[in-house]
């Protein structure tokens, strides 16, 4: 895939080669989209409604398929770039805009996978407290995403993590360099504190962590 010089997911290039690309770039994504699969089927109730919030060419739908199936339930995929929504290939409806501006239903389940670091840092927490307020009892809200490094040297170590895993992955170190700038300014880690104290992670490699929120029974 050529790519950007500045990133984006509006472009055709992008979208063609997407699902190659991020299987590339991060090595335990199939893992964790079987993380979240797993926690999804603990949460999604026979006629349920679950958001896939930045839902790129269907990933998390395509691995939702046969619960989705199984229990009636019906998926909204959020995706704010025309040129990946229209390579959406998995189950459920898709609503191309951006996330924060979604009136949203009230709903057992959002995943934002891989989706919080590209929003603007001043919108979202303001999105965490919408999803918040239309999550019903019994759901919840699933968080993977790039979050702030560690001070210290041990920041530095987990970053080298990432760089050697991506290399060990067969990408060209050209490639993980050219990514890296095109990523300036567009991608900022997440502070997990927007999430809340009653965040719990579930999941974490180097730079990245999954977060689950509840509202309880």
């Amino acid at each position: 895939m050529k790519i950007p010089s500045n990133w984006t997911f509006k472009n055709a290039g992008v979208a063609d080669s997407f699902d190659a690309h991020v299987r590339e770039q991060l090595p335990w994504y199939e893992l964790a989209t079987d993380c979240v699969t797993h926690i999804v089927r603990h949460y999604l109730p026979e006629g349920g409604l679950i958001y896939d919030i930045g839902a790129s060419t269907g990933n998390i739908g395509r691995a939702l398929a046969p619960v989705l199936d199984d229990r009636k339930a019906r998926l909204i995929a959020i995706e704010e770039s025309p040129e990946m929504a229209a390579k959406y290939d998995a189950p459920g409806e898709v609503e191309c805009m951006d996330a924060y501006q979604v009136a949203y239903q009230p709903f057992d389940v959002a995943v934002c996978f891989l989706v919080l670091m590209f929003l603007p840092v001043n919108k979202r927490k303001s999105l965490v407290e919408s999803l918040r307020r239309s999550l019903r009892r019994g759901g919840a809200i699933i968080i993977f995403d790039k979050v702030m490094p560690s001070c210290g040297y041990f920041g530095t170590v987990m970053r080298r993590l990432t760089m050697s895993w991506k290399l060990n992955n067969g990408a060209k170190a050209e490639d993980i360099v050219s990514k890296e700038l095109s990523l300036s300014g567009v991608q900022r880690p997440l502070n997990p504190s927007i999430l809340g104290e009653d965040a719990r992670q579930f999941f974490a490699f180097g730079e990245f962590a999954g977060y689950i929120i509840e509202n309880p029974e």
